[in-house]
């Protein structure tokens, strides 16, 4: 799979390409640090199987990211997910009201931030939509 993983903190990226190297993982990874800034690599990169998505961002937010998202034809199908810290039940609700794929809290300790990683690409890999994009 081919992954677009749109977080601004580095240790969050770094935790995230840790986890998929302990599960050895082999996928794409290409990172942006803002909603802007995944906008621009998707104009380019139209092979994105997944998106990762943090909410809490600079510029552009993850709320601002998906409505852009789901009015381009193009890119609206690309299975979306939230991965971010808020807990906050009207994000959930707001998210998933523009059309995401899934929510996940990150969990505080690594090895549990890992398993959940694990479940969802577990998860995707079964997934019609992502297995029919290659």
């Amino acid at each position: 799979m081919t992954i677009l993983l749109i977080e601004d903190d580095a240790i969050e990226i770094l935790k995230f390409n840790r986890s998929l190297i302990k599960l050895r993982e082999v996928h794409e990874l290409i990172e942006a640090h803002n909603g802007e800034n995944a906008l621009d690599i998707l104009a380019e990169n139209s092979q994105i199987d997944l998106i990762l998505l943090d909410l809490n961002m600079p510029k552009m937010n993850g709320f601002e990211f998906l409505k852009q998202l789901r009015t381009d034809p193009n890119l609206k199908y690309i299975p979306t997910v939230v991965l971010t810290t808020s807990i906050n039940r009207s994000d959930l609700k707001q998210a998933y009201s523009i059309g995401i794929a899934g929510y996940l809290v990150k969990p505080l300790k690594y090895e549990d931030y890992v398993l959940k990683i694990a479940s969802l690409l577990n998860y995707l890999k079964q997934n019609e939509l992502v297995k029919g994009t290659h």
